[in-house]
């Protein structure tokens, strides 16, 4: 696994680095690892440009979004295919990005739970979602359907409008006998998404989504909830506040999702409300940047060196130097927050903002699997004396996040195609070092 972020001192991370002063004993034992696991709506965005009889033809709604029928999207593909219309086709869905860009960033194992087509051919959509995604991505767990996996089917035509059409396929026909318990034993995370339990009556994934958090709690893995968009969320905050209460340690958001679900605008109010539910938050808030608000316990608090910051809460990231912590098992938790403006001001030219909190969210992940790996290899390690959540404190977190959801912006793929430079180009090496 790499390091998570950048640092000067490598605190014994990798474990091959360690302290010479450990037994050599200790040294030859078998090295444990871990990996993160993350159910989806396995579904590929079809990226195309057209004229307007293509959206009269198809009976679409031009510059809106359409639900269309699995016979409908096949004509429309192949459609597209023939006339050679279509400029990309990337995989996507909002936790097969973040599984990919976990890999990506950590160099290490993920492991994708969902449906894909068991009849794939050379240059179809199934093709390519396979083709976008990490090698390090376990997909052998996926199980197998007869028919298509989902499609977004984005239209542009001439005047530069976007018209939207969606077919489910078979995404949501994921079944909970598909859920292995043993993939859990070793895992640091499982990853969720909230339209993975409101689909159509009788579509499976929502009790397959409940059987793998049942497994998440019988082995103490962390359950983490992206909530997707605010339109899913407002239906009923009730049940999902109830529901983040019941399962969910970490919960990811942007602003809007954050309002849905608290009824806060402001994203640190929000954050700090979304806390009597979960033990952890990560808030993207567009130009704003980024926010993140938790627990630590109270005897390990440390106090920032930066510029305390003034909001909602006054001076509230104090103690942003803090490693966030599971909030039940702190003798005597103490709420903390921190933030960071985007990265170099956010790019001149965003090229993308379809996965950027994804990014985020998946650098939050790498940090979290590191601080278990590093806990089942070198468990004396003072790092380890509260039972804490992630490896690095809020704030390096925060940075992390941050430089991981700037790669996606200046890109068209919601997915990253390489981890982040060991050097950076730009003056803001010191970036790192704040």
């Amino acid at each position: 696994m790499k390091f998570p972020g950048q640092r000067k001192s490598k605190h014994y991370f990798p474990v091959h680095a360690r302290d010479p002063l450990v037994s050599q004993s200790q040294t030859s034992k078998k090295m444990s690892r871990t990996h993160i696991i993350g159910i989806d709506q396995t579904l590929v965005d079809i990226e195309a440009r057209v004229d307007s009889s293509v959206i009269d033809k198809f009976g679409l709604s031009k510059g809106h979004s359409l639900v269309i029928d699995d016979q409908a999207a096949e004509n429309l593909y192949n459609e597209l295919k023939e006339q050679e219309l279509i400029t990309n086709e990337f995989a996507g869905g909002t936790i097969g990005n973040t599984l990919h860009n976990f890999s990506v960033l950590a160099d290490d194992k993920s492991v994708l739970l969902g449906v894909m087509s068991a009849d794939i051919r050379i240059g179809s959509y199934g093709y390519r979602y396979l083709c976008n995604t990490s090698s390090r991505m376990d997909l052998n767990y996926l199980q197998g359907v007869d028919g298509a996996i989902g499609r977004c089917f984005t239209l542009i035509t001439e005047d530069g409008e976007r018209t939207f059409a969606i077919s489910e396929g078979q995404m949501n026909q994921l079944r909970a006998d598909s859920i292995p318990e043993r993939i859990f034993k070793k895992a640091s995370a499982l990853v969720l998404t909230a339209y993975l339990v409101r689909c159509k009556d009788g579509d499976p994934m929502p009790e397959a989504t409940m059987q793998a958090i049942e497994y998440a709690k019988k082995y103490d893995v962390p359950v983490v909830l992206t909530l997707g968009t605010r339109f899913v969320i407002q239906d009923d905050p009730e049940y999902w506040q109830d529901f983040l209460k019941q399962h969910v340690s970490v919960v990811a958001m942007n602003e809007d999702e954050a309002e849905a679900l608290t009824g806060e605008k402001d994203p640190l109010a929000a954050a700090d409300k979304a806390l009597d539910w979960v033990d952890l938050v990560l808030c993207t808030a567009g130009p704003i940047g980024l926010f993140m608000a938790g627990y630590t316990e109270d005897a390990a608090k440390r106090e920032t060196s930066l510029p305390l910051l003034p909001g909602c809460i006054a001076e509230f990231n104090r103690y942003e130097f803090s490693r966030p912590a599971i909030k039940s098992a702190c003798e005597n938790p103490t709420k903390v927050y921190s933030h960071i403006a985007p990265y170099m001001g956010g790019p001149e030219k965003i090229k993308n903002t379809n996965g950027a909190g994804d990014a985020a969210l998946s650098a939050l992940l790498h940090d979290m699997a590191a601080n278990k790996y590093h806990k089942e290899n070198v468990p004396n390690s003072s790092k380890h004396q509260h039972p804490y959540l992630t490896y690095s404190s809020f704030s390096q977190v925060c940075k992390y996040s941050n430089r991981a959801s700037y790669e996606v912006l200046v890109q068209h793929s919601p997915r990253l195609s390489r981890g982040l430079p060991e050097k950076e180009d730009s003056l803001e090496e010191a970036y790192w070092e704040r």
